[in-house]
C-alpha cells in the first residue's frame, strides 16, 4: 500500500494551493482547478469543495509515490510529506533533477531544508522569464520548517 501524506501535509498543500471551484491558471499558467488539480482540467471544469480534497488526497498519492521512489533513505512522516508537497508543485523532475535529492540521497538531511528554499522561481506566463515568486518563497519556508519538524 502506498505511503500517505500525514494531515500536516496535506494541510500545507491545502492553504497554499487555495480552493477554487472553477477553472483557472496558476501563475506558471496551467489550467488548475481546486486544491492546484491541474490533470484533464478544461476552462469548463468545475469541483465542490469535496470533491477537490478527494483530487488533492489523488494527486498527493501519486506526489508521494514519486518521492518513495526517487528517495533512498529513510524519512519520517513529516519530511515525506514536506518532499510530497514539493513534487506536488514542482513535478517529479525538479525531484529527480536537483541536488536536494543527491545530497539527501547521501544522507545530507540538514541539507534539505536550504535546498527546498533555492526552488521559488517560475517561468512568467507572458515574457518567458524565471521570477521569484512570494507565494513560492513561502511555500519553500513552510515546506522547510515541516521537513524539521519531528513527527
Amino acid at each position: 500500500m502506498p505511503r500517505v501524506v500525514n494531515k500536516a501535509g496535506f494541510d500545507l498543500v491545502r492553504e497554499f494551493e487555495g480552493f477554487c471551484p472553477d477553472a483557472y491558471r496558476c501563475p506558471s499558467g496551467k489550467l488548475t482547478v481546486g486544491f492546484g488539480h491541474t490533470k484533464g482540467v478544461t476552462h469548463e471544469t468545475q469541483v465542490s469543495r469535496d470533491e477537490a480534497e478527494e483530487l488533492l488526497r489523488e494527486d498527493l498519492r501519486e506526489a508521494g509515490e514519486k518521492v518513495s521512489m526517487l528517495i533512498t533513505v529513510p524519512l519520517n512522516d513529516n519530511q515525506f510529506a514536506a518532499l510530497s508537497s514539493f513534487v506536488f508543485n514542482l513535478g517529479p523532475l525538479a525531484l529527480l533533477q536537483s541536488t536536494l535529492r543527491k545530497k539527501l540521497n547521501q544522507g545530507d538531511y540538514d541539507a534539505v531544508p536550504e535546498q527546498l528554499k533555492r526552488w521559488t522561481k517560475a517561468r512568467h506566463p507572458h515574457s518567458g522569464e524565471m521570477v521569484d515568486l512570494p507565494g513560492l518563497i513561502r511555500r519553500r519556508a513552510a515546506e522547510a520548517e515541516l521537513w524539521s519538524t519531528p513527527t
